[in-house]
């Protein structure tokens, strides 16, 4: 299962993170998790959104960089070794992570790591048959995608 993320390209100078914040806010659609990294010249802000589509609309209006990609949200155990946990099942898979991040999930009192995949279907799959639950937009709160 796939989720959709948007990512965000600000320059690296004050009132950039805000105007983007702000521009969601005003259209009523909510952050769920974040990771903002960053250059000297540019960062890139990744974010999950209770309505994707929208957001990557409302934020292309006021001339913002974005774009909409793929990750994966998995489950991970809030204890020493639940991220170990993850990889290890991966491990000698051949799947690749290329960036993550995490947030707590509240209804679940569980973490939730998001994952950028080389592969992302073979690390479903591998995930999914080590008993791993990965999320579903509605796990997260967020309108389902096309």
């Amino acid at each position: 299962m796939k989720i959709k993320q948007l990512s965000v390209f600000l320059e690296n100078r004050a009132g950039r993170l805000a105007h983007v914040t702000r521009v969601l806010s005003d259209a009523g659609i909510n952050i769920l998790a974040l990771s903002l990294a960053d250059t000297s010249d540019f960062g890139i802000l990744r974010i999950i959104v209770d309505d994707p589509a929208r957001a990557d609309t409302v934020l292309k209006k006021q001339n913002v960089v974005s774009m909409l990609n793929d990750v994966t949200a998995v489950e991970v155990d809030n204890r020493p070794g639940g991220l170990y946990r993850i990889l290890a099942t991966l491990e000698g898979s051949g799947v690749n992570v290329e960036y993550m991040y995490a947030f707590a999930e509240p209804r679940s009192q569980k973490a939730a790591l998001i994952f950028r995949f080389d592969a992302p279907d073979k690390a479903v799959k591998v995930l999914g048959d080590a008993g791993i639950n990965i999320f579903a937009h509605i796990d997260l709160g967020m309108q389902p995608h096309g």
